[in-house]
């Protein structure tokens, strides 16, 4: 059965916050490294995710939605949570570790939301730009954590 335009915001519009968490979460890791390197990258992954989601929001408005301006409730949460576990012990491959994990979430949630067959050629066209950034974020933060393994 086809998809309605609610549907399409709805998914989009769940891209739009696992973005904007990866976007907090990139800027957290910001300011938990220490090494200068992976704070400017953090700050420019960031920069970068928080324009990816706004585009995405553009699309939201196209299809006549409201689109989602905030991180999930749940991210917040376990940022806190990480935060407080680690505190102790941080280290860059700590914050290395997380930032991955972050990854691999968001990389999984646009993998599936591209498998959706019955999303429109233009919402499509900006879930894959977005899934560029996301891809080249998610592989970067990957050869660095096996890097860091050796």
């Amino acid at each position: 059965m086809p998809h309605t335009n609610e549907d399409h915001i709805k998914l989009v519009n769940s891209l739009v916050e696992t973005t904007i968490d990866s976007a907090d979460g990139y800027a957290e890791a910001a300011k938990d490294a220490s090494a200068a390197r992976y704070k400017t990258l953090f700050q420019q992954r960031a920069q970068e995710r928080r324009s990816v989601a706004s585009e995405l929001q553009d699309e939201v408005r196209r299809l006549g939605g409201e689109p989602k301006d905030d991180g999930t409730v749940l991210a917040a949460a376990h940022r806190t949570f990480v935060n407080l576990k680690d505190a102790v012990t941080k280290g860059d491959e700590a914050v290395i570790n997380e930032v991955e994990s972050g990854e691999d979430f968001i990389k999984a949630k646009f993998e599936k939301a591209l498998k959706d067959t019955d999303v429109d050629t233009r919402t499509r066209a900006v879930i894959e730009k977005a899934w560029t950034s996301v891809k080249s974020g998610h592989d970067q933060m990957s050869s660095i954590k096996h890097m860091l393994k050796h």
